[in-house]
């Protein structure tokens, strides 16, 4: 099956064009897609550049493996996938030989194909194993964190990862309901929820489930502290005149995202009110997108997943 066949990629366009991608029909580059998930940026990135581009791609999911095999076969050398986690970028390229990188892509999103594999674990309105691994190597699962967190780190989980107005009620009656039964599946978890759920919120947009799950996903494969450590180690990785470009979809990843953007972008850091700068820092980066950018009405209506996508991009100097 091509790596793009159900798994369509959010702000496609968008995204080649803040990755620059034109300069590169020409001329000799790199571009690491460090999300490949179901390949869809990268065969665009490959389609859009010439012979002399190559896109290193990574995967922290052993079935990316799989979904990658079609693209070597069309693009040969241009085209290679790492298997890891993108918080060890610099292992990774170094293992490649690498020395510096054109473009690094980001799209933070889960794809389709872990959503709709019900025995992933990812998906609440699939029932399956509460696993939500994107690395099934290692050891710990969301049903680990259910059966042996007590409240306060439940608590503190669903509040932080997932800015669940309810977590110390669901937290409560989580522990409570595991003392009678484990909860071992998506849907024992996503009803458990749902039952505790105030009758006139169950039928808004958001699912009474989405937050939690959101959370127990980032908790399980400590997503925040990989996307520091990505970003950190991307800047580095940067040539001159390198772009970075971020595909977001909550507001924790995209707050790190904007944070640690103007960190490298502000001239000065002085406290407000000096009459001169004396700090003496220099701009890393130059800020391509002033707004955050979001997916038109009609990527909406096509892939309602895209709904909640925030595109922010930078150029380093």
């Amino acid at each position: 099956m091509p790596a793009d066949t159900r798994h369509v990629p959010v702000l496609l366009a968008e995204t080649l064009t803040y990755l620059n991608v034109s300069r590169f029909r020409d001329q000799d580059g790199i571009f690491v897609d460090a999300t490949f998930g179901g390949g869809g940026h990268s065969r665009a990135i490959l389609e859009h550049t010439g012979r002399g581009t190559k896109v290193v791609a990574i995967d922290r999911d052993q079935a990316a493996v799989g979904r990658a095999v079609p693209l070597r076969e069309r693009y040969g050398d241009r085209f290679t996938l790492l298997q890891g986690n993108f918080a060890d970028l610099s292992q990774l390229l170094q293992e490649v030989q690498i020395k510096g990188i054109d473009a690094l892509l980001l799209d933070l999103g889960l794809s389709s194909y872990q959503l709709s594999n019900a025995p992933r674990g990812f998906s609440f309105q699939l029932d399956g194993p509460l696993d939500m691994r994107m690395d099934q190597k290692q050891e710990i699962s969301a049903a680990d964190i259910i059966r042996t967190a007590g409240v306060d780190q439940l608590r503190d989980i669903f509040k932080r990862f997932g800015e669940e107005p309810y977590a110390g009620s669901i937290a409560r009656a989580i522990v409570k309901a595991r003392s009678v039964k484990p909860i071992t599946t998506t849907r024992e978890l996503a009803d458990l929820i749902v039952s505790l759920t105030p009758p006139d919120k169950i039928h808004r947009r958001l699912h009474p489930a989405t937050r939690v799950f959101q959370a127990l996903r980032i908790a399980v494969n400590e997503e925040l502290q990989a996307l520091v450590a990505v970003l950190e180690s991307g800047l580095e990785w940067l040539n001159r005149g390198g772009r970075l470009v971020v595909i977001s979809y909550h507001s924790l990843e995209d707050r790190i995202v904007k944070r640690m953007f103007r960190q490298w972008s502000d001239p000065c850091i002085c406290p407000p009110g000096l009459p001169v700068c004396t700090c003496g820092k220099v701009p890393q980066v130059r800020r391509l997108t002033g707004k955050v950018v979001v997916p038109g009405a009609d990527e909406v209506k096509r892939n309602p997943r895209s709904r909640s996508a925030r595109l922010r991009a930078v150029e380093r100097l």
